[in-house]
Formats: structure tokens, sequence, C-alpha cells
């Protein structure tokens, strides 16, 4: 007879608790457990049938990863489909994923995304235009303002119009309706009940649609569609292996996913790195330094850095197609698992002094692949994450070349909930205390 595999132990207290330490004090709630059980254990959330296994060695992170079958955990079904829609390349598995992820990725690598510097910089620049002097602030707000922006451009490739301008402010309304954890809590009690946990935002869901569909209408009347280089275009005029492309439900799905994933996650990365350089002067003052000199080494490894220590998206989690075997553990097919994102990047043995913020330790060695995940990793990897690391050197260096800041509050920002993602709660509120003009083009 097979003796089952026994799960990685558990906290003492029940569902409930864990559900609410999860969504109230989440590094607090890992840290304790990593404390008092290990590097391994599971997690038991109200509205899920199995316990979840948070893993964070980087032995467990990586064969959890290279193993392609893995497919998905319920939980990111439940907390993105409602509203990025159920073609999102985000839910989507096995084959279906892969053909999409191959027509979307371009955009986001090479010269096609160097394409957008320009664009970036024209948004922040606008941006940063508009602080004046004494003002005060949530850098926050600001951050997905110019993120929101950057990535409508990509998408649409325009610039304005009344209905981008209806769509962005519908887009930061679901954001922050669906991203409380209090309407987080109210949605899996709704699960739980049968009930529709989205039964608020359904009217503004609907309004978004109806854009979409509108604006994927003009893009098929356009005579240039096949020569135009917005992201939509593209789309629209490539074709899976088998000569088929997206429908509009699809495209509308696949766009939604861009607008919400592309810009939140990169805009709260700039917050939290913001609240770690205000708080570290020196550090900040050698960043400074070094992009007068213009050099980019020590830009990169702060953005490194930062995500080390706030990681946007604190779980990356799989269902294991196969048992999962390492030194150390032995998980069985069909476990819920997840990199706990957090606790791999803080732990002592990939990192020295891991909760100092030193951005010359990624210019000294670099890390394990497996001991530096904050986008994920496998087939599944965040599709933007180059653009994302792109974007946020762009708007950094703007930024700190051209204003002097100050934190209104000098402590650390606490950890809050918006949907999946681990953002400053009080949004990283800043005063201007200088800002110098935007300098000239150079002369040809």
């Amino acid at each position: 007879m097979i003796r089952p595999v026994p799960l990685p132990p558990e906290p003492p207290r029940g569902p409930l608790w864990q559900t609410l330490a999860w969504s109230f004090r989440p590094l607090a709630f890992m840290a304790h457990n990593r404390e008092q059980i290990g590097s391994a254990f599971s997690v038991r959330f109200l509205g899920f049938e199995r316990p979840m296994v948070m893993v964070s060695d980087p032995a467990a992170v990586k064969a959890l990863y290279t193993e392609r079958r893995n497919g998905l955990p319920p939980g990111r079904k439940f907390a993105l489909e409602p509203v990025l829609g159920p073609r999102s390349v985000l839910l989507l598995e096995g084959e279906e994923h892969m053909a999409r992820r191959r027509l979307m990725l371009p955009p986001f690598h090479g010269e096609r995304m160097r394409s957008y510097e320009s664009v970036v910089g024209e948004i922040v620049t606008a941006e940063i235009d508009s602080w004046q002097p004494g003002a005060a602030f949530p850098i926050h707000a600001r951050m997905q303002a110019v993120t929101l922006e950057v990535i409508l451009r990509a998408v649409f490739g325009v610039a304005a119009g009344p209905r981008l301008d209806r769509l962005r402010v519908l887009l930061r309304d679901i954001l922050a309706e669906t991203g409380s954890t209090r309407r987080q809590l109210l949605g899996l009690v709704a699960r739980r009940r049968g009930s529709d946990p989205l039964e608020g935002v359904r009217e503004r869901l609907a309004a978004v649609d109806e854009l979409m569909f509108a604006e994927i209408a003009e893009h098929r009347r356009r005579p240039d569609l096949a020569e135009r280089d917005d992201i939509l275009s593209m789309l629209m005029t490539a074709s899976f292996e088998d000569g088929s492309s997206m429908d509009d439900k699809e495209l509308r799905d696949q766009l939604m996913t861009l607008l919400i994933a592309g810009h939140e996650t990169t805009a709260t990365a700039l917050a939290w790195t913001f609240d770690l350089l205000l708080r570290h002067p020196v550090e900040l003052g050698r960043l400074r330094m070094s992009l007068e000199a213009g050099e980019e080494a020590h830009l990169k490894a702060t953005i490194a850095e930062s995500l080390r220590l706030r990681p946007v998206v604190p779980i990356a989690g799989r269902r294991l197609a196969e048992d999962l075997v390492t030194d150390d553990l032995h998980l069985p097919a069909g476990t819920d698992v997840t990199a706990a994102i957090w606790l791999t990047h803080t732990d002592p043995a990939n990192y020295p002094e891991p909760f100092a913020f030193r951005p010359e330790r990624f210019l000294e060695t670099a890390p394990d692949t497996y001991a530096w995940i904050p986008f994920g990793g496998g087939v599944r990897r965040c599709l933007g994450a180059a653009f994302a690391e792109f974007e946020m050197r762009i708007v950094l260096r703007e930024v700190l070349t051209r204003c002097d800041l100050r934190k209104l509050d000098p402590h650390p920002e606490h950890t809050g909930r918006r949907n999946i993602t681990f953002s400053p709660r009080a949004g990283t509120p800043v005063v201007i205390e200088s800002r110098r003009p935007a300098r000239a083009p150079a002369l040809a």
C-alpha cells in the first residue's frame, strides 16, 4: 500500500486567522511561518479547497518553475478572471498559453521595446512639469498615471481622444475598487456563499468592454493596420501557427491584461523604489552621481535591489503535474505550490544582510537565477519584465535628475494589498522641494 506523502506543516491557527493574517500583515505572516516551521509550509485560505504550500529555497523554486507541465492553481483564476477575462494570457495553460505568449512577447523586447523610449520620456517629462515646488502628494498615484499613459500609448498608438479619456477613468476606478483588501475579503465570503464577488463593479466593467470593442472595430477599419506599430495592431495582424488569429473577445481579454498588469505593477515598483531611496540618502546620492555621469549600472542595480526587498507580486504558484522532489522536500502531484518570493529574497543564505538596502550587491555578483524572482520564472515568467525595468530606468532617471524629493513620513511604508500585488499602503507621500527644467535636446 502506498502511503500518502504528508505536506509541510501549517500554522497552528485555522483558515480564518491565516486569511486575515495574509490580508493585513502578509510579510509578518510569512516571516513568522519561516521562523516557526521552515522554508516550506502549508497555508489554508478561506474559499479554497486545498492548502497552498509556500516554498522559498531556490532549489525548490527551480524544481517548481522548470517543470513545464505544471498548471495554475485555482487562486489566480478566482482573483483575475472576473476582470481580465477567461482568455487572458495570464490564465491560459499548455499550448494555448505558449501560442499567445509567442505572439505577445516581441513588443516587450529588443528594438521594438526601445522604440517606446521617446514616448516614456515625453510622458514622464509632462508629469514632472506639473509638479510645483512645495507640493505634497502620494507618488504611487502619480506613477500610476505615468505608467497607465505609457501602456495606453503603446497599446493603442494614440495619445488622446474621448474614448481613451473615459477608459483612463474607468480603469482607475476598477483598480481602486477591486484592489482593496476589504473587497478581496468580501469576494472570498461571496465565493463561499455563491454570490457575485464583483457585484459593485459589473457596470463599469461593461462600460470598459464597450470602449474596448469600439477601439478594436476602429482599428480594423484602418487602411494602414499592417504598417502600424502599436500593440493592438500587431495582435490583430498576427497569426498562430495554424493560420488563425485572435477574435474580438480574445483581443479584449489580452488588452485588458496589458492595461491592468502592464501599468499597475510597474507603478508600484516605482513607488517602492522611491520609498527606499528617500530613506537611504547615501544610496540616493550615489545613484544621482552615477546618473549625472551618464552611467546606468548603478541604476539597474538599484532597481534590482528594490525588486528584491519589495517584490510587487508576492506569490506565483503552480499545481504540480508530477511530484516535486529536492534534497529537503517531497510534494506529491496535484499539490498547489507557490514560490514565496519575498521569503526567497530575504533569506540570509541567499543574501547577506537580507533586509539592508544595498544596491551594490548586484554590482558585485549576480544572484542565483532562482534566488531573484520578482517576475516569477519558467514559461510563465512575466511577459513585460524587460519592459518594466526599461520603463523604471527612464522614469527614475528623469525624476531624480530633475527633482529633489522628501518623504513626508521618514518611516518605512507599511505593506498593503492591491488585488494580487503588495503596494505601499499610504502611497509613499512625498514633498517636491525643488524642480529643475528639462534638459534641451542636443543639437545634431
